[in-house]
């Protein structure tokens, strides 16, 4: 789709009903559903963290930006994410810390996010972290500066290939906290998504429907 395009409807989504948990679930990996319904978030309480859904147009065409984990010890190591990170003392909210955190990790300057506003938030058991997503884009050809000691690379999706269904498929995997298990997921490229992203990138699909 033509980013002129997209411009046209994008601030559409504002006055859309989220599906929410309703387009969660198509990507919630078995066993993680019950691993939620059972936490007691009065005795756990969860870390916060802030991503950012950022479209941004490529040769006039609309792309959705993903980041590249670098390899470490942890549970997100090598995974394909949204920009984005834990809410700082100094974020006055969550918005900020989206904005903030997508300029440290790939260089895309404040002031050319335009937020239109929050989508579902998803929470992720092996880091207690709850995490909350904006949807935004720029009007800008970007050029990424990758903060390395964070983001490996970037992948850069296409709007008309997120839209298309060919890239929901399902993978066998071992996960943290269960092992060869069915999980669904996107596949970008020679990426699997799945997870939280896949929860995320699910429910802005299914927005996204609604409106172009």
């Amino acid at each position: 789709m033509y980013f002129d395009e997209f411009l046209k409807y994008a601030p559409k989504v504002l006055n859309v009903e989220l599906p929410a948990m309703k387009a969660h679930k198509k990507m919630v990996p078995p066993n993680r559903e019950e691993l939620i319904n059972n936490t007691d978030f009065t005795k756990i309480i969860p870390k916060k963290a802030a991503v950012m859904m950022l479209f941004y147009p490529k040769n006039s065409q609309t792309h959705l930006a993903l980041i590249l984990r670098t390899s470490y010890n942890g549970v997100h190591s090598s995974q394909i994410a949204f920009p984005g990170g834990k809410v700082e003392p100094g974020d006055i909210d969550l918005k900020q810390t989206a904005i903030r955190e997508t300029h440290e990790e790939i260089g895309v300057h404040p002031n050319t996010i335009n937020v239109i506003r929050p989508f579902t938030e998803v929470y992720i058991p092996p880091s207690n972290y709850m995490v909350y997503p904006f949807f935004g884009y720029s009007h800008d050809e970007l050029v990424f500066e990758l903060q390395y000691d964070e983001v490996a690379g970037m992948v850069e999706l296409p709007l008309k290939d997120f839209l298309d269904d060919k890239i929901i498929v399902t993978n066998i995997m071992n996960t943290s906290y269960a092992g060869s298990i069915e999980v669904p997921g996107f596949q970008v490229e020679e990426h699997f998504i799945w997870g939280a992203t896949a929860m995320m990138l699910s429910e802005l699909k299914e927005t996204l429907k609604l409106v172009l």
